[in-house]
């Protein structure tokens, strides 16, 4: 059917061209949006353009709407008003998805609607497939992240979420910078992957001739800045992690990072919740949000609690008591822990994993998650009370880690120690430790004031505000696996069925 229309259409570009019309312009002057022309008084004259979304013919009399980035209007074509080429091609050549402009005056028809009586018509660009049905042809989550387009062109709530998006950045921008917060820009191609517990993706660059890793995070580059004098500095940028896929998780995916010298992780504990709250406040109304049938209470205080502390209340393990991966193997099955132990090569991956299949589910209501054990974060500083664990915090919500935050390890030994072991990880099996950076450890080695650095999850953030279910619907273009849209059909408008 779809190719049927098609060849419809191609046929009235044929035609057009043989009247000695263009159907596909180079320019048109503007001289209102479609909101401020609504706001026009009747008879007031206005130049207008936009995409065709209905059309409506009766006779010598034709009605349609046309949606710009403002909105919609109604517009009337009238043989009376227009020459009898422009009525022609309004009677028999345009169709729903055209994009066209008009030039004409205001009136309010009978039943109140605010209206453009063209005097002049010009079709800008023919579009050769027929838009979606926009309740059925579109309700195909697969094919909507795909061709975000067609979600944009027929879903308002769709746009609008990511107009959304786009405010929430600028008021972290505005939030950071009023606090003396520099934005800067580092490297995504890196030449070792550092920053995070991840996968990453590899590249070769041809005219250096060796193999770079897309960044997992632009942690250590940052904190180069920091060593350089650069006292708080942010970045919101793309990291990429190679690896599943689920509502939660993107293997490209957004994130804030900052950077404050002189500051410990408490100071960042402070600063988040104020952010948060400031922004939910703004486009929220509020710290309560309902999302996906919970209310999230970002109000107040937020709970903290130990990170070692819960899972020994959820599996009876004490997780500071194991010094090798086969101690914790054995006791996690002595406690009857349900999960495939072989999958977690080092002590630090099977007990992060142990937390995210026995905690993390039930923290749902915004939570700081502390002092995490010591082997788990090789970038971060250990805690002065105890150095078992890290000067460290997350924030989890909705079973999301959200953020991550940790007061930063700034003597250059004891971080050449932590990577020489994250390399013994790594040759055992472990492909998500971290890689040894010498360049990093030589920056530090000119000396690193204390400091503390956080993450945010942009698209996360971004998730909770909009009641988005996953993650790829706050993104306009997310990664998609090939077979998805195998077999899938995009059901034309009833409208373009019956022409």
């Amino acid at each position: 059917m779809t190719n049927d229309l098609r060849d419809v259409r191609l046929q009235k570009v044929r035609m057009l061209r043989e009247m000695g019309l263009a159907p596909y312009t180079d320019h048109y002057t503007v001289t209102h949006s479609l909101r401020d022309a609504g706001r026009l008084a009747d008879g007031q004259s206005a130049s207008v353009a936009g995409r065709l979304m209905a059309l409506r013919k009766f006779g010598k009399l034709i009605f349609g709407h046309i949606e710009d980035a403002s909105g919609s209007m109604q517009i009337s074509l009238e043989r009376a008003a227009l020459t009898a080429k422009e009525f022609d091609v309004a009677k028999k050549l345009i169709d729903i998805g055209d994009f066209v402009g008009l030039s004409g005056e205001l009136w309010t028809t009978q039943t109140g609607e605010k209206t453009v009586r063209a005097m002049a018509l010009t079709l800008l660009a023919k579009g050769l497939r027929p838009l979606p049905e926009k309740w059925h042809g579109l309700v195909d989550g697969e094919i909507r992240s795909r061709k975000r387009y067609l979600d944009l062109i027929s879903n308002g709530e769709t746009r609008s979420r990511f107009v959304k998006r786009s405010r929430i950045i600028s008021f972290i921008r505005l939030f950071l910078e009023s606090r003396g917060f520099l934005e800067v820009e580092t490297p995504v191609l890196q030449s070792a992957s550092s920053g995070a517990s991840a996968r990453p993706f590899v590249t070769h660059h041809n005219a250096l001739n060796r193999d770079l890793y897309l960044r997992i995070s632009p942690e250590t580059y940052l904190k180069r800045l920091i060593v350089g004098g650069m006292e708080r500095v942010y970045e919101i940028g793309k990291n990429f992690r190679n690896e599943g896929i689920d509502p939660s998780h993107l293997q490209e995916f957004t994130m804030l990072e900052w950077y404050a010298a002189y500051w410990s992780y408490r100071e960042n504990m402070a600063l988040i919740r104020e952010l948060v709250q400031a922004l939910l406040t703004e486009f929220c109304g509020g710290t309560r949000v309902e999302y996906q049938g919970t209310v999230l209470d970002f109000g107040g205080e937020w709970a903290q609690i130990d990170y070692c502390d819960c899972v020994k209340n959820a599996t009876g393990l004490d997780l500071l008591a194991y010094g090798t991966r086969e101690d914790l193997v054995l006791a996690a099955v002595q406690h009857g822990v349900q999960m495939k132990m072989e999958d977690y090569t080092s002590l630090p991956a099977l007990t992060d994993a142990i937390y995210k299949k026995m905690v993390r589910p039930q923290l749902i209501q915004p939570t700081f998650l502390m002092h995490h054990p010591a082997e788990l974060v090789p970038l971060a500083r250990r805690s002065s009370e105890n150095a078992r664990v890290l000067d460290m915090f997350q924030v989890v919500v909705n079973s999301w880690e959200l953020v991550k935050a940790y007061s930063e390890l700034i003597d250059p030994l004891e971080q050449d120690r932590r990577m020489r072991l994250q390399q013994v990880y790594r040759d055992a099996g472990d492909d998500e430790t971290m890689m040894r950076e010498d360049d990093y450890i030589e920056c530090m080695e000119y000396g690193m004031p204390p400091n503390s650095g956080l993450g945010l999850g942009i698209d996360r953030m971004v998730a909770i505000v909009t009641g988005a279910e996953s993650l790829r619907d706050v993104v306009f273009f997310p990664s998609m696996r090939e077979e998805a849209d195998q077999g899938a059909t995009i059901e034309p408008a009833p409208f373009e069925r019956e022409g």
